[in-house]
C-alpha cells in the first residue's frame, strides 16, 4: 500500500508540478505545485492509516498487541511514526522538483523551504486524523472513509465562515487547515500555523489513545 500510495502522489504531484511550469509568474510556480499536493495529500491519507488499528481490530492481532508490555502511548505513537516516515519519504521524494528550478531559473529559497515544511506538518495532522479513524473500527473501509469525511469537513468549513460574523467568523475559518497551509506557501513561517497543525496531530493521537485503551477493557 505504501508503494502504490507513493507512487500515485508522486505521479499526481509531477503532474501539477509540470503544468505550474507554465506559469507567467515565476513566484507561483512553487504554489501551483504545493496547493494541489496539499489536496492530494488529504485523498490518499486514508489509504496510508486504514489498516493501522482496522487490520488488527479484524485480524485478532490488536488483543496480542495490546497484552504486550508497551503502553496505549506507544502502540500509538509507534503507528503514527511509521506512517509519519512513509510520508516524509514521500515528501522528499519530489525534492527534485526544487532542484529543477534551480538548475532553470533562480527560485526564492524561503517559500520552497516553508511550503515543504508546511506540506509535511499539514500531512502529520491528517495521519493524526487517519489513526484515530482506524483505531475506531475494524473494517478498513469504513476507517478510510470517516477519516476522508473528517478531512474534507475540516478542508471546507471555512466556506460556512461567510454564514457568521466576528469571534464565531474567526473560529470557523481557524479551524480550516487551507487558512494555515496558505502562509506556508507564500513563504511565511508562522509560530500560529505550526501551533495548529502540532495541536491537530497532538488531539487526534490523544483521542486514538482513549479509543485505544477503551478497547483494552472491552
Amino acid at each position: 500500500m505504501a508503494y502504490v500510495v507513493t507512487a500515485v502522489f508522486l505521479v499526481m504531484c509531477g503532474y501539477f508540478f509540470a503544468s505550474s511550469l507554465s506559469s507567467a509568474f515565476p513566484e507561483a510556480t512553487i504554489r501551483g505545485f504545493l496547493f494541489p499536493a496539499a489536496f492530494v495529500l488529504m485523498i490518499l491519507t486514508p489509504l496510508l492509516t486504514m489498516r493501522l488499528f482496522a487490520e488488527e481490530a479484524k485480524m485478532g492481532t490488536l488483543e496480542l498487541l495490546l497484552t504486550a508490555p508497551v503502553q496505549d502511548y506507544q502502540v500509538v505513537l509507534g503507528k503514527f511514526l511509521s506512517a509519519l516516515t512513509i510520508l516524509a519519504v514521500m515528501v522528499a521524494l519530489t525534492g527534485y522538483y526544487a532542484i529543477i528550478l534551480f538548475i532553470y531559473g533562480s527560485p526564492d529559497a524561503g517559500p520552497l523551504l516553508s511550503g515543504y515544511l508546511g506540506l509535511f506538518l499539514l500531512g502529520a495532522g491528517f495521519l493524526a486524523v487517519g489513526v484515530f479513524a482506524s483505531s475506531m473500527t475494524s473494517n478498513q473501509i469504513v476507517a478510510a472513509v470517516l477519516t476522508f469525511g473528517i478531512l474534507l469537513l475540516m478542508w471546507v468549513i471555512n466556506s460556512a465562515g461567510g454564514l457568521f460574523s466576528g469571534m464565531p467568523q474567526e473560529i470557523v475559518d481557524y479551524l480550516s487547515p487551507p487558512t494555515h497551509f496558505r502562509d506556508f506557501a507564500f513563504g511565511v513561517i508562522d509560530t500560529k500555523d505550526v501551533v495548529y497543525f502540532l495541536s491537530m496531530a497532538a488531539a487526534f493521537l490523544l483521542f486514538t489513545v482513549q479509543a485505544v485503551s477503551t478497547r483494552r477493557w472491552r
